[in-house]
């Protein structure tokens, strides 16, 4: 374990041989007093996770590597403001759905015809690669039918696997308020695809 790390986790209060609770907050604590490495391993850490949160709103690859970038050069500009209310993945990807919005909105205008990778087909496929393709593409469409607020916290919730917590704290809204809302986009996910309420 990095000496520096060991000792902000001292420093912070936690026992000489307990495992600190939080990784990131030593790294942004070490980032603050000027170690790059440190906001290096942060960015090594949450890029995977921020670039494919970014992806499913931008929908295209360039793009959210450009909008990824520009959030944690957001973030280290931001470090001293971050106040630790919420966890630093939950803060990185505020940052980074905040910028994406703003570029689908810049964007908003541009409307560029571009194929679906996933739709051209190399070969012969087999009947229930198709049914699976159709089944994925019907799934794809119903999310991107739902409201904007149900979208995000249902997106954030599965394909982030983050906490009730942590999906509140980056949609602005209660714990309560964001198991409501993924429980009407799930239902409304059902509606979508024809499936019975209960199933």
């Amino acid at each position: 374990m990095d000496l520096a790390l060991r000792m902000d986790w001292l420093e912070a209060g936690a026992a000489v041989n307990e495992e600190p609770v939080d990784l990131d907050v030593a790294l942004v604590a070490r980032a603050r007093r000027g170690e790059r490495d440190a906001f290096e391993s942060l960015v090594r850490r949450h890029q995977r996770g921020l670039w494919r949160l970014v992806r499913r709103y931008v929908r295209a690859d360039a793009d959210a590597s450009d909008v990824t970038q520009q959030a944690f050069v957001r973030a280290y500009r931001a470090l001293d403001g971050f106040r630790g209310e919420a966890s630093v993945k939950s803060w990185l990807y505020r940052i980074g759905i905040n910028l994406a919005l703003n570029h689908m909105r810049d964007r908003a205008r541009e409307r560029p015809t571009e194929l679906d990778p996933e739709a051209i087909s190399v070969g012969a496929v087999g009947a229930s690669v198709l049914l699976a393709q159709e089944q994925q593409a019907a799934l794809r469409a119903a999310v991107t039918a739902l409201p904007p607020k149900q979208k995000m916290v249902l997106e954030l919730r599965v394909y982030d696997e983050l906490s009730f917590r942590d999906v509140a704290a980056l949609c602005d809204c209660t714990e309560n308020a964001a198991k409501v809302s993924f429980h009407f986009a799930v239902k409304r996910l059902r509606g979508l695809l024809g499936e019975e309420d209960g199933s």
